[in-house]
């Protein structure tokens, strides 16, 4: 007889029954799209539908996915709702540029990027997160109800501005991840003008007042650059090799212009960190609520911190910890849906001999929130099973079937950044500290540019008691 517990299913919207009125699409898209999708959206391999008069294909079959984003890439562009969306923020930023401008920005920040480079920040990674995690040494055994999901923008930013801008980020006050939930609730949503197609100059105003704190990282980004620059000009020998001088050397009719560059700065500040950000409290969430997975994870992170093994290297160590993160990252994707729109007539041929055709101006989606969840290619699919993601499991799980991080040329630049800033963060957390759920904690996830929970995530933290001094 199996004795072991039931796996924790976490909230989730259940896949409407009915298709929803025009009306109640508009209403749902803006309070939370996540809540839109049917039974048919996590049943069937593709489903085809209409939204106000536009033919919509939704994507889950792992081929065709594959025959999108990879394959015939090229007949693939962004779609325009996408862009109504993030242009007006991020500009030529490198989730939202196209063409050429786009092409050029990934090759120049590629190097940053690499496996081998990202490797070189965990040490960075892990003295920001040890520093983090001092925040909670006074809070004893009865522990402290705080917000995790800001607290892990925090972290994260933390992070982010000592690896990418050697600490030099310029920001106003200590309200720094509020104002970048303000921008994502101001701008980062669809309005329903969006939905219409209106043209960008028609004002949408569920934005209203959401310029202001977009000015507001604009300035930040501005100052930022001006003061590396001028560093760069008085004393190059003492500027720090890092993410933002090597955008600012890009700088020139060769490479990318200075509001490219401004741009790029802009992502990585007010999106780059968001994503961990909200995985990270996905997973801190689902792990109290999983008593035998935090087991597995606190004896693995004891184990391997006692044995002096260097941070760069816990990625590979620690399997529970990695997994339990892709897990978080599988029910609650950071990225919930990918846009396209076909540019020519497609067809594509499934094993079984079952053709699809996506005609020119199509949209395509392809939603990681609906393929993550689907009941054709996971086990228990609402069920938190880290166990899926553990090394002896993986080779169950095809590559586009799981896309946390995209696929394809647009693949995320920072995957490995991510992950291994990931598996850091929970290792000092959970060594030293226990996340427990209160009778407030009742999370509910909402898509904005992110998955994150609505009215945030309030957790216990308290220390744990363990039978020897915290190595970290």
């Amino acid at each position: 007889m199996d004795m072991r517990p039931e796996p924790f299913v976490p909230p989730a919207p259940e896949p409407r029954a009915t298709p929803p009125s025009a009306l109640e699409t508009i209403r749902t898209v803006f309070r939370n799209p996540l809540e839109l999708w049917g039974t048919a959206s996590y049943t069937l391999p593709w489903t085809e539908t209409k939204f106000f008069s536009e033919r919509t294909i939704i994507i889950n079959d792992p081929g065709l996915i594959r025959h999108v984003l990879v394959d015939n890439v090229a007949n693939y562009e962004m779609s325009e709702i996408r862009q109504l969306i993030l242009r007006p923020i991020l500009r030529d930023g490198l989730l939202t540029a196209e063409g050429h401008v786009w092409k050029r920005s990934r090759k120049a920040m590629a190097p940053v990027f690499t496996p081998r480079h990202a490797k070189g920040f965990a040490a960075q990674m892990l003295a920001k997160s040890v520093e983090f995690a001092q925040r909670y040494a006074a809070l004893g055994s009865q522990g402290k109800v705080v917000d995790i999901s800001t607290d892990m923008a925090e972290l994260t930013f933390a992070i982010l501005s000592e690896t990418l801008f050697s600490g030099q980020v310029v920001t106003e006050g200590d309200n720094f991840s509020k104002d970048v939930d303000q921008l994502l609730h101001r701008l980062g949503r669809v309005d329903p003008m969006d939905l219409l197609r209106a043209p960008p100059w028609v004002p949408r105003l569920t934005r209203i007042g959401g310029q202001k704190v977009l000015d507001k990282f604009r300035n930040m980004v501005s100052q930022t650059m001006a003061l590396r620059q001028k560093r760069m000009d008085e004393d190059p020998q003492s500027v720090p090799q890092d993410f933002l001088t090597l955008l600012l050397q890009l700088a020139g009719p060769d490479g990318l212009t200075v509001d490219e560059i401004g741009d790029n700065i802009l992502t990585f500040i007010g999106a780059g960190h968001e994503t961990t950000a909200r995985a990270l409290a996905w997973t801190l969430y689902c792990v109290a609520q999983s008593p035998l997975v935090r087991e597995h994870m606190e004896e693995e992170i004891d184990r391997i911190l006692a044995s002096g093994a260097e941070p760069v290297d816990w990625l590979d160590l620690m399997p529970w910890v990695r997994a339990a993160f892709e897990e978080a990252m599988r029910l609650y994707p950071p990225a919930p849906s990918i846009n396209r729109a076909a540019i020519a007539d497609d067809r594509w041929t499934s094993p079984d001999g079952d053709v699809v055709t996506i005609r020119a101006g199509m949209t395509v989606l392809v939603m990681p929130w609906t393929l993550h969840r689907h009941e054709l290619y996971w086990d228990r699919p609402r069920a938190f099973m880290p166990e899926r993601f553990l090394p002896e499991n993986r080779s169950k799980i095809e590559r586009f079937q799981y896309l946390p991080f995209g696929a394809g040329p647009r693949i995320c630049i920072g995957a490995t950044f991510a992950m291994q800033e990931a598996v850091i963060a929970l290792t000092v957390l959970m060594h030293r500290y226990r996340f427990d759920v209160t009778a407030q904690t009742k999370p509910w996830p909402v898509q904005k540019l992110t998955t994150q929970p609505r009215d945030g995530m309030p957790m216990r933290v308290s220390l744990r008691q363990t039978k020897s001094s915290p190595v970290i």
